[in-house]
């Protein structure tokens, strides 16, 4: 008995070294990007390989701009539209992670009564069924973020897409050492240039040539809200980057912009 707890006492400790063989890594890959533009994240890598292997090639676009080189109108309305608090927060708005579960929540509830009410409806007796029953298909929950500028580059720098307590844990953590290593201009420039705006489009250079065939310094104010609007789902904005909601949704944000302090 005494030799089992003395090898999971061990086992402990060689987690726990682990984990802080993590964290300080993370915290050099960070403190490193105060002097060297970052040439990749996790997410444009994992992008890479599923352009290769759907398409067998690849379309790739990113140019790394400066930040005195991005129009201020970008800047402020990617922070009118995506975390009004930036200049603020220290990385996380504990308001609107707490919102943001409650929602998670209602809407786990909501999707299990849904559920269950459709496994009842595939267990009936088969005389009590539709002639001719639709397929049944079970619903999912939509899963809503409350995600700051600062946490969404955390997870597009070292994390992959996976959704849990441990991997949220690990962007909170990566969170506040972006926030503690970097200044907050820092963090914004690394965050324009990386953030995707479309299939192979990364950068807020790319953008500007790929929609409105600008720099990123000449961008409008409605242009780059027009951009802004896009980066909750740019895949599906690309198609129509000029619908009614994209136009209408970026004069609103258009609105904001004057008021948004830059860093």
């Amino acid at each position: 008995m005494k030799a089992f707890w003395g090898m999971l006492a061990r086992l402990l400790a060689l987690l726990l070294v682990s984990v802080l063989a993590l964290q300080l890594y993370f915290a050099g890959r960070v403190a490193l990007m105060r002097f060297v533009d970052p040439q990749s994240t996790t997410f444009q890598r994992s992008e890479v390989w599923r352009l290769v292997n759907e398409k067998h090639a690849l379309a790739w676009s990113q140019q790394w701009v400066d930040y005195a080189h991005i129009s201020p109108n970008l800047k402020r309305a990617v922070i009118a539209s995506e975390d009004a608090g930036f200049v603020e927060h220290s990385g996380v708005e504990w308001d609107a992670v707490e919102k943001a579960w409650e929602r998670n929540q209602k809407a786990e509830a909501r999707v299990e009564k849904i559920n269950a009410q459709l496994e009842q409806r595939l267990h009936k007796p088969t005389s009590q069924r539709a002639a001719r029953p639709r397929p049944i298909v079970l619903a999912h929950a939509k899963v809503v973020g409350g995600s700051t500028i600062t946490q969404q580059l955390a997870k597009n720098l070292f994390l992959d897409g996976e959704r849990s307590l441990l991997r949220k844990a690990q962007e909170f953590a990566i969170t506040f050492m972006l926030e503690g290593l970097l200044s907050k201009q820092r963090i914004l420039e690394i965050y324009l240039n990386s953030v995707e705006w479309g299939e192979g489009v990364f950068g807020a250079q790319a953008a500007a040539r790929h929609y409105f065939r600008v720099d990123a310094s000449g961008l409008s104010a409605m242009q780059a809200a027009q951009l802004a609007v896009m980066l909750p789902a740019p895949k599906r904005f690309e198609k129509r980057p000029g619908s009614a909601y994209v136009v209408g949704r970026a004069a609103t944000i258009t609105a904001r912009m004057g008021a948004v302090e830059l860093p």
